[in-house]
């Protein structure tokens, strides 16, 4: 996976809805087609019919060719994360001055699952969290 020779639209299976099987009806993600040079995300986890978290996201050229994810969580002030692997099923970005996490993947399995995940440094041990996501209907659950 080269970081240099792909562009953006090698994350056209990002875009569309994202919905967590194991969770509560709008949990998941949903991810724009890309436009105007970047794609802009959300994602939402609901429990007990309340939201519990979410996050704004955009992925967008960092000005060098490279793609950037930015994502602003909960509220929280917003980091920036470059992609070090772009391929045609995967992306990983990665920011090592960042608390936790350090690295943010998304990996297509066609057709119709996304495995997304975080992990770095936490407490000196490394952990990482997975979201297994199926693509689902955009028709107003997410």
């Amino acid at each position: 996976m080269s970081v240099h020779a792909a562009p953006l639209e090698q994350l056209s299976w990002l875009s569309g809805c994202w919905v967590d099987p194991g969770g509560e009806a709008g949990s998941g993600e949903q991810w724009t087609t890309l436009a105007g040079g970047s794609m802009l995300g959300m994602g939402r986890t609901v429990k007990g019919g309340k939201l519990v978290t979410y996050e704004f996201m955009r992925i967008a050229d960092g000005g060098d060719g490279k793609a950037v994810f930015h994502a602003q969580p909960a509220g929280k002030p917003a980091a920036s994360f470059g992609a070090i692997a772009l391929g045609a099923t995967e992306v990983v970005f990665e920011n090592l001055e960042h608390d936790f996490p350090q690295r943010v993947i998304y990996r297509y399995e066609a057709p119709a699952t996304l495995r997304a995940s975080i992990e770095g440094m936490r407490n000196g041990a490394l952990k990482r969290i997975e979201f297994p996501l199926v693509r689902g209907a955009c028709g107003g659950t997410l």
